[in-house]
This record gives structure tokens, C-alpha cells and sequence, in this order.
């Protein structure tokens, strides 16, 4: 049995040092910190011990009394649903400024949650600084806690106080292992929309502007019976236009989440069709070892005739040849149009990813291949393929046992790839080869 764990939620206003906390919370650098506010801006979730006592921290985007612009009035929305989550809120105010209006309002808001607050005032660096805090006894949410996030005092009595607040951990029902898919791909693909569209609820920022995911963000969800975790992540630009730091941990965390997911979601824009970056974030997955999906968002954009299924899939096979194992899907995010069938897709992937292939049938299906073709001899000499077997999963993974592993070309063994493909249900997922010299070999050196 599993138990659900309690929740916290950091928030406050822009800018008062709220991922800061998050990351001295987390013990290591997750959330983007940067001295600019507005930099966090979907909710992000870790799970952390404190004392002895398990839960999940959320970090938040700053919450503006009144939001102007779209992206301002999602990030205020996505602080909302984090509060409604939480067991206990971790209000985040700048000790250096003392309490401001918006403060007030972000207060205001806490309190008709109902849920228990901890005032923490941040930037309290100094001893003399501390005092400093009991202006904002004014706000009436009990006592605020001095803090510095940047240097790490004055954490643990406000930890206290949260902890105290905190709920018991719960029972769950145990649940299968969670398949966890990566969205990645050129800004403004859709990513955000596609997870928005396959949750069912505004989980990620959506915005028409380029470059609004900034953070990795873990959303789960279960569909079938089976848990799903997707991974929004910000859009991959070209190393040379990647100007910004805080973009710079952005594409860092990308390719991050790539090497944690089961799958890889490849994102294309059908409208564009397939560019060198999207051979280069391809690539990214294939080289992590991933499983991949190819999916064609905005399907719902193009002019089709009977032909122009075909067309498409011809071209991305064509521009992405060095992952033809990967299935492709047309989809559109705005009508819904198969997105369904991704996390099918997704399921289906994941397993033959994490496939375990029988010794016995492994060198049979190696035996018909030496015998189809058999390997080239070099300097009058053939090499001999012993046997094979498989050392590990994810991706799935072969030793080859020969007489001189120099003398297995590329393309021999890409031609036994080949064959092992059309004996197994290896979809979506890389194949690696590792070639060992067999014993007498070894002996004979």
C-alpha cells in the first residue's frame, strides 16, 4: 500500500525569492532563480523529507493582484490550482520591502482558501535585518517567520510551523508503474496544448507566444488504468539563438527530462513539416536511448487530398531516417483529433522499450540472419557472430559475441537490426548492440 502524501504550496507575489526557497527546500537547483520576476511561471512539484516527515512542495509563479497581460492572468490561475491542492500554503513576502498592496491581496486570497498559511519573510540576510518582520503582524496571518533562502537561515522555524499544519499521510491503492512521456520540441508546436488536451484541464500555460514553458513540469493523470506522468517542457531552440540565461536552464532541463522519460514525444508543426531543428531534438531522444512517438500537431491546418497522409509520413520518414522504428501520428490539439491514441501509442512503446527478448529465440532469429547473409570476410578472414543475448532494457540492449569485435562494420550490423526488428515488437524504441569478444577469442590473444 502507497500513501498520499500532503501538500505544500509556495506562493506569493513575483519576484520575493519563492523558487529560491523551493530549490533550498528541494536541496538542489530545480526551479529557475533568476533576479527578474515572472521567471517561474507553470506550478512545479518535488517530492521531499523534512524531520522525518514526507510530502510534496509545489513552486509557483508570482501572483499579481491584477493581471494585464494572458500570460500574467494563466501563471495567477496556475498559483490558484496549486493552492486548492495544498494541505498547507507557504506565503512568500519580501522582508526588504516591507508589506505592499499586493501583498494584501495575495493575503486576501489565502484567506478564503481556508487552508493553513505560514508567513515567511525572505530576504531577512542579516541578524539586524530581522526585525524587520513584525511589520507584517499587520497582515493578521499569526507569526511571520524571518527567513534568508538565499543564505539558508531562519528555514527550519518556519519548516516547523508548516510541518505542524501538515496532515497524516493517507492510504492509496497501489497503482502500476507510471509510464512518463516527454514533450519536447520547437517553441510553439503546441506542447502545452497537446498535455492541456490529454489531461483534460489547464494543467500547462497555453500561449501563442514562443518560448512560454520555461520550467520541466510532471503532470499525472491516469487513463485506462494506466498512470501516465507527461513532462511539458520549454521549447528547444538552436544553440546559437538560445540567448537568455534563464532560457539557457530551460533547453538544460529539456534534455533533462528527456533522460528521465520512458517516451519521448517529438513534437513537428504539420503546417511546416520537418526543419534541422527537429532533426536535432530527435536526435537528443534517440541518443538518450528514449522511446519515441513522432507527433504531427496542427494536423487540422493543412489542406488534405487522398494523398496527403501518405506525403507527410513519406517526408518525415525521408528527413528522420535514423529513427524509422518511431511511429508517426497526425493529430491536432485544438480539435482533439487522435490524440486518444497517443497514450495507446505511448503504452505500447513503453513496453516493447522496456522488452526482455528469450536467449533462445534471440539466437535463433540470429542463426536464420547468418545464414540469409552471412558476414563479409576482411584480409581472408570471416567474422564469426558465436552468439547473442541480451544484457538490458530501456532500450532494449544485445551483446553480440564474435571472433573480432573490429571486424563487425555498421552495416553489417544495422542489417541485423533489421532482422531483429521484424522478429520482435521493438516499435518506438532504439535497439543498442554492445559487441564482446567471445571466450575463445580472448583465450587465443
Amino acid at each position: 500500500m502507497t500513501l498520499r502524501m500532503p501538500i505544500v504550496a509556495i506562493v506569493g507575489r513575483p519576484n520575493v525569492g519563492k523558487s529560491t526557497l523551493f530549490n533550498r527546500l528541494v536541496g538542489e537547483r530545480w526551479s529557475i532563480v533568476d533576479d527578474r520576476p515572472g521567471i517561474t511561471r507553470d506550478r512545479l512539484y518535488r517530492e521531499i523529507e523534512w524531520t522525518n516527515r514526507r510530502f510534496v512542495v509545489i513552486d509557483t509563479g508570482g501572483i499579481e493582484p491584477y493581471p494585464e497581460d494572458e500570460i500574467a492572468k494563466n501563471v495567477r490561475a496556475q498559483a490558484e490550482l496549486a493552492i486548492d491542492e495544498a494541505d498547507v500554503i507557504l506565503f512568500v513576502v519580501d522582508g526588504q520591502s516591507g508589506p505592499t498592496a499586493a501583498d494584501e491581496e495575495v493575503a486576501e486570497l489565502l484567506r478564503r482558501s481556508g487552508k493553513p498559511i505560514v508567513l515567511a519573510v525572505n530576504k531577512l540576510d542579516h541578524p539586524k535585518h530581522v526585525e524587520r518582520r513584525y511589520e507584517f503582524f499587520a497582515m493578521g496571518l499569526g507569526e511571520p517567520y524571518a527567513v534568508s533562502a538565499a543564505h539558508g537561515t531562519g528555514i527550519e522555524d518556519a519548516m516547523d510551523a508548516v510541518l505542524s499544519h501538515l496532515p497524516a499521510e493517507t492510504p492509496e491503492r497501489e497503482a502500476p508503474e507510471a509510464v512518463s512521456i516527454a514533450i519536447v520540441g520547437r517553441p510553439n508546436v503546441g506542447k502545452s496544448s497537446i498535455l492541456n488536451a490529454l489531461v483534460g484541464e489547464e494543467r500547462a500555460i497555453v500561449s501563442p507566444v514562443a518560448g512560454t514553458t520555461r520550467d520541466a513540469v510532471d503532470t499525472s493523470f491516469v487513463y485506462d488504468g494506466t498512470p501516465y506522468v507527461l513532462i511539458d517542457t520549454a521549447g528547444i531552440r538552436r544553440r546559437g539563438r538560445v540567448y537568455e540565461r534563464a532560457e539557457k536552464y530551460s533547453v538544460l532541463r529539456a534534455k533533462l527530462a528527456i533522460r528521465r522519460a520512458d517516451v519521448v514525444f517529438v513534437v513537428l508543426d504539420a503546417a511546416e513539416g520537418v526543419v534541422e531543428q527537429d532533426k536535432h531534438i530527435a536526435g537528443e531522444a534517440e541518443k538518450a536511448g528514449r522511446g519515441i512517438v513522432l507527433v504531427v500537431n496542427k494536423w487540422d491546418l493543412v489542406a488534405k487530398d487522398d494523398k496527403t497522409y501518405d506525403r507527410m509520413v513519406k517526408t518525415i520518414r525521408e528527413e528522420l531516417a535514423f529513427i524509422a522504428y518511431a511511429p508517426v501520428e497526425m493529430v491536432s490539439a485544438k480539435t482533439k483529433q487522435r490524440l486518444v491514441k497517443l497514450l495507446d501509442l505511448a503504452r505500447h512503446v513503453a513496453d516493447n522499450h522496456a522488452l526482455r527478448l528469450s536467449t533462445a529465440r534471440l539466437n535463433e532469429v540470429l542463426g536464420e540472419a547468418l545464414a540469409l547473409n552471412p558476414p563479409p570476410s576482411h584480409a581472408g578472414t570471416p567474422l564469426r557472430i558465436k552468439y547473442a543475448t541480451q544484457v538490458g532494457t530501456k532500450p532494449p540492449t544485445i551483446a553480440l559475441f564474435v571472433n573480432d569485435p573490429e571486424r563487425l562494420h555498421f552495416s553489417y550490423e544495422r542489417y541485423l537490426e533489421n532482422q531483429f526488428r521484424q522478429a520482435f515488437p521493438l516499435i518506438g524504441t532504439p535497439l543498442r548492440f554492445v559487441v564482446r569478444a567471445s571466450k575463445t577469442a580472448r583465450l587465443k590473444r
